[in-house]
């Protein structure tokens, strides 16, 4: 038997820079990938209060336009005999958004798709950006999709 964790939360941020909208990548202290904001739900917490806060304890990012991705992030941790489960938020920043690393990323970048998909080295990861560029990009955002903060 496998274990189910849904533990955690993740967040793709969104930002037109410089007239071109583009997603934020941070390179992870631990493992030394690129990947988006992801974090560990707190005792108390909802999922979508628990990316709020790593959004802003990562990138001092404040998630105040938040939309539920409507996509599960999913794998197998060998290392721990777990699928985790992970549901995928987005956030809608204001154009050229600053980003204020802390300590679990050494640099970050604003990436087009493709360039987010040459970065990530996991094919959960390009499912996440594919799906966040087609339903966030691409289309209209769908206003049922929003989370009220």
């Amino acid at each position: 038997m496998i274990p189910v964790n849904t533990s955690y939360v993740s967040g793709v941020a969104l930002s037109e820079m410089d007239g071109e909208m583009k997603m934020l990548l941070m390179k992870r202290v631990k493992g030394g990938f690129w990947c988006h904001v992801a974090g560990s739900i707190e005792e108390g917490e909802l999922g979508w209060q628990a990316i709020v806060r790593e959004f802003q304890e990562e990138t001092k990012i404040v998630a105040s336009k938040l939309y539920n991705a409507q996509f599960l992030e999913q794998f197998y941790e060998e290392n721990v005999n777990v699928i985790e489960l992970i549901p995928v938020f987005v956030v809608i920043c204001p154009p050229n958004q600053n980003v204020e690393l802390n300590h679990e990323h050494t640099e970050f970048k604003w990436c087009t798709l493709e360039e987010a998909l040459a970065l990530a080295p996991y094919p959960n990861q390009h499912a996440v950006f594919k799906h966040v560029w087609s339903y966030f990009v691409d289309k209209p955002i769908n206003a049922l999709f929003r989370v009220k903060v």
